[in-house]
């Protein structure tokens, strides 16, 4: 009877963990707008983009604490969190380089990556296997890049405090995306092994 409550629970869509990362997933749209809105003729929002953000994070570790104490960890939520994260840096990446803020050499090495991890899930769903789970290594990573990229907007104007952002910024960036790229690497050793493993047992 334990057994089958945790399944129904796994199952279920409509769970507060669930909601939060929905609305999350909103609220990249409404991000990217407020970033570049100054780009379409606007006034600067950046302040009500990094509130966005904020609240994004907020989220992001509500609903994953929720879903563990709650026992509402589900099928839908290991697949809403991931793509909300990889969403909001998408939309980061694409508001913060069409402004000038990051070099267009971060952004193809950062999406040469999500490119990989996208071939690498085409394998295993081949070879019947679900997408591989975020590890903690990838959790790492994104959460360096969620540092890193409002303080690079923040550092998009003058005086100390921009200067200050600039500063801790690029250090965010660097190790977020040492990380984002060693993360990736593990999940390609972690696809060959398992189709090697296949192979083996055919």
């Amino acid at each position: 009877m334990e057994v089958q409550e945790t399944r129904v629970q796994t199952d279920r869509v409509l769970t507060v963990p669930n909601i939060l990362s929905m609305a999350r997933l909103l609220g990249v749209p409404l991000f990217l707008w407020l970033i570049l809105l100054p780009e379409f003729g606007g006034p600067r929002a950046d302040g009500w983009a990094l509130l966005v953000l904020a609240l994004s994070g907020v989220s992001d570790y509500l609903d994953g604490k929720l879903a563990r104490r709650w026992n509402q960890i589900s099928s839908l939520g290991r697949i809403l969190d991931p793509a909300a994260d990889r969403l909001y840096i998408l939309s980061t990446l694409v508001g913060l380089t069409w402004r000038g803020i990051l070099p267009l050499w971060l952004t193809v090495v950062l999406l040469a990556r999500d490119l990989m991890l996208l071939v690498m899930v085409g394998i295993l769903r081949r070879h019947g296997y679900p997408p591989p789970q975020v590890n903690f290594l990838g959790k790492a990573a994104t959460f360096n890049l969620m540092y890193a990229f409002p303080l690079l907007l923040l550092s998009d104007g003058d005086g100390w405090l921009a200067s200050l952002a600039k500063v801790f910024g690029w250090a965010f960036a660097g190790w977020g995306t040492t990380l984002y790229w060693w993360a990736g690497i593990l999940y390609v050793v972690q696809v060959r092994r398992l189709v090697k493993a296949d192979a083996v047992a055919d």
